[in-house]
């Protein structure tokens, strides 16, 4: 079992997400609508594992298979589809890595993860206890990704519920 890494927050994940951004802007080009930084590493201050998570939005479901194949002829490891129309992929490098969701513009859990980044980026509180609940849980876990995952599911629940309500 791999050890579950939570690290303090470094401003370098900014630059780390720009140049990856750029990267794919300029292969996917005009069947992107949008490429957007999710996850613990786009929230200013957050511990989170060396990882970052990006979400790029095609402009239509019909370009998906395009999109698909593009990205992985990139050097990125596809892991397929994650059950919820979004394709994973990855790519690692030594210190940090890239986990990149692929979808279209009308996908039900992108919309959630721009719901929970943006409620912890404007609830410093909430995104403290995250981070709390975060290391807890991999010390916790052993190693063990799906109790990891599994640990943060009422928490990340309880965040979109409460940014719904602000919406």
């Amino acid at each position: 079992m791999r050890a579950i890494k939570v690290v303090d927050y470094d401003p370098s994940w900014l630059r780390l997400f720009a140049e990856i951004s750029a990267e794919l802007w300029t292969l996917l080009g005009d069947l992107v609508l949008s490429i957007d930084h999710i996850g613990s590493t786009s929230v200013p201050g957050l511990a989170a594992k060396p990882k970052i998570d990006l979400d790029i939005v095609t402009i239509s479901d019909d370009v998906l298979p395009t999109a698909i194949d593009a990205v992985r002829s990139a050097d990125f490891v596809f892991h397929g589809d994650r059950g919820v129309k979004r394709w994973a992929f990855t790519r690692d490098h030594q210190v940090y890595g890239f986990k990149l969701y692929l979808c279209g513009p009308d996908n039900h859990a992108h919309r959630e993860r721009i719901l929970f980044r943006d409620y912890l980026r404007n609830h410093p509180a909430r995104a403290q206890a995250y981070a709390e609940l975060k290391r807890r849980l991999a010390v916790e876990a052993g190693g063990d990704w799906d109790f990891y995952t599994g640990g943060k599911t009422g928490f990340v629940s309880e965040t979109v519920r409460l940014a719904s309500l602000r919406t």
